[in-house]
C-alpha cells in the first residue's frame, strides 16, 4: 500500500555507561502514513525519534531516508527537511506566533513577506484564528500553543513530521480535538508521520501502522492497529493493550449497518394522536426533539402533553453518535451512558436520525466480528 520512505535497519543505541536504549531495532516507516511507536517509560521511544533526524547518533546500524544513509547529509540539512513537534510546543517566548511559524522558511532563505504568507496560511489550515498572528505563545492556551508547533513544523512542506508525544501536556478534551485536526491535516497532505506515545488509545486512534516497543527498545510487535488488537504477538503486547482491547476493536467496526429505529421519535410540539401513534413502537421511551428535529430528551409516553413538553421533565438523551460515521464503540458507549439504555444518532446537521437499543447494537457487534473471522479465514 505505500512505499517506505524510512527504513531502520537494526539499530542500536548504546550509551558509555552501558546502558542500552533501543536494541537492534529494524523498521520499516511507510510513506504517507502514521507510524506510531507506543511503549512502556524506558522503552527508546524518543530516542527512537531523535536517531532519525541525528539529534541522538546510533551506535550501530543505519537509518535510510529515500534509500540514503541519513548520516551522508549534513546534520542541519537532515533536519530543515524534517518537521519537529515536541511536548509543550517548543516556541520561541519573544517572538510573535506569525514568526514562530515562519522560522524555518526564514532560515532556507524566504523573504519575510513570503515567510508570513505560508505562516498566516498554515494558521487557518491548523485552526488557528488569524487576529493571534501579531499575539506571543503566552498570550495563547496549551492547545493554541499545541497548533503552532505543528503549524511551524509544517512550514517549509517537508515531507517527514516527527511528532514526540505532542498532545500530552493538554486535557482530554483539548486532545481530542488535537488528534481529529492532525488526522484532517494528514488526510489533506499524506505526510510520513512518526509519532510518539504513551497511550494506547491515542496510538490507535492515529496510526496506520503501530509499533510496540518493549522495555530496553526491542520490538514486541509492528502492525496495523486492528490487527493489533485482534492479534497481540505474545502476552507482553496483550497486556500493554489492556483488559479492554475488546472495546477499543469496536472503533474498526462502523455503525453504517445498524438498524435505526425512527418511529420512537417525537417533535417537541407534537399531537395527541402522533404521541400515542409513537407510543409502544418498539422502545419504551420516546425521544423528543425541537421543531428541528434535534433530540431534546427521553419521556415515557404518558408523561407527554400534546404540545406542551416540560423539557425540564426529559431524561437526558446523552451524547449522540454520528449515524454511519461514527464506529461501533462509539454507539456502544453512548447506549451504555444513556439512562433509558437507547443510543440516539444524528445526522451532519445534529438532527435525530433514529434510535437504537443495547440488544440491537450487540447483534451489529456479534455479526461484525463474525464477518472479521470470516475475512481473516480467507486470507488465510
Amino acid at each position: 500500500m505505500f512505499g517506505a520512505l524510512i527504513r531502520i535497519d537494526s539499530v542500536t543505541k548504546r550509551y558509555p555507561d552501558g546502558t542500552v536504549a533501543v536494541d537492534r531495532l529494524s523498521l520499516e516507516i511507510p510513506d504517507g502514513a502514521i507510524t506510531v511507536l507506543v511503549g512502556p517509560s524506558g522503552c527508546g521511544k524518543t530516542t527512537t525519534l531523535r536517531m532519525i533526524n541525528r539529534m541522538v547518533e546510533p551506535s550501530e546500524g543505519s537509518i535510510l531516508i529515500d534509500g540514503v544513509d541519513s548520516r551522508q547529509q549534513p546534520v542541519n540539512t537532515l533536519r530543515r527537511s524534517m518537521g519537529y513537534v515536541i511536548q509543550n510546543a517548543g516556541l520561541f517566548q519573544h517572538r510573535t506566533i506569525i514568526d514562530n511559524i515562519a522560522t524555518v522558511p526564514r532560515l532556507l532563505g524566504w523573504s519575510k513577506d513570503k515567510s508570513r504568507a505560508r505562516a498566516r496560511e498554515l494558521m487557518d489550515r491548523v485552526g488557528l484564528d488569524a487576529a493571534l498572528a501579531k499575539r506571543y505563545p503566552y498570550q495563547l492556551s496549551g492547545g493554541q500553543q499545541q497548533r503552532v508547533g505543528v503549524a511551524r513544523a509544517l512550514a517549509a512542506d517537508p515531507p517527514v513530521l516527527l511528532m514526540d508525544e505532542p498532545f500530552s501536556a493538554v486535557d482530554p478534551v483539548v486532545r481530542k480535538g488535537l488528534q481529529d485536526e492532525l488526522l484532517r491535516i494528514q488526510d489533506e497532505l499524506g505526510k510520513t508521520i512518526v509519532f510518539v506515545t504513551h497511550d494506547i488509545d491515542e496510538a490507535v486512534k492515529i496510526g496506520t501502522m503501530v509499533a510496540v516497543l518493549r522495555t530496553g527498545g526491542r520490538l514486541a510487535q509492528f502492525a496495523p492497529p486492528a490487527e493489533l488488537l485482534s492479534s497481540p504477538a505474545d502476552a507482553f503486547v496483550e497486556d500493554f493493550l489492556g483488559a479492554d482491547r475488546g472495546i477499543r476493536r469496536l472503533s474498526f467496526f462502523s455503525s453504517a449497518g445498524l438498524d435505526l429505529l425512527t418511529a420512537p421519535i417525537v417533535a417537541v410540539d407534537a399531537s395527541a394522536q402522533q404521541i400515542a401513534a409513537r407510543a409502544g413502537a418498539g422502545a419504551p421511551y420516546l425521544l423528543v426533539t425541537d421543531v428541528d428535529g434535534r433530540p431534546l430528551g427521553w419521556s415515557e409516553p404518558d408523561r407527554l402533553t400534546a404540545g406542551r413538553v416540560d423539557a425540564s421533565r426529559l431524561l437526558s438523551h446523552g451524547r449522540p453518535f454520528a449515524a454511519g460515521r461514527d464506529s461501533l464503540r462509539a454507539a456502544l458507549d453512548c447506549a451504555v451512558l444513556s439512562p433509558t439504555g437507547w443510543a440516539v444518532a444524528v445526522d451532519g446537521e445534529g438532527r435525530a436520525a433514529g434510535v437504537v437499543s443495547q440488544q440491537a447494537i450487540a447483534e451489529a457487534i456479534r455479526g461484525a466480528h463474525q464477518d472479521s473471522a470470516g475475512r481473516t479465514e480467507v486470507l488465510r
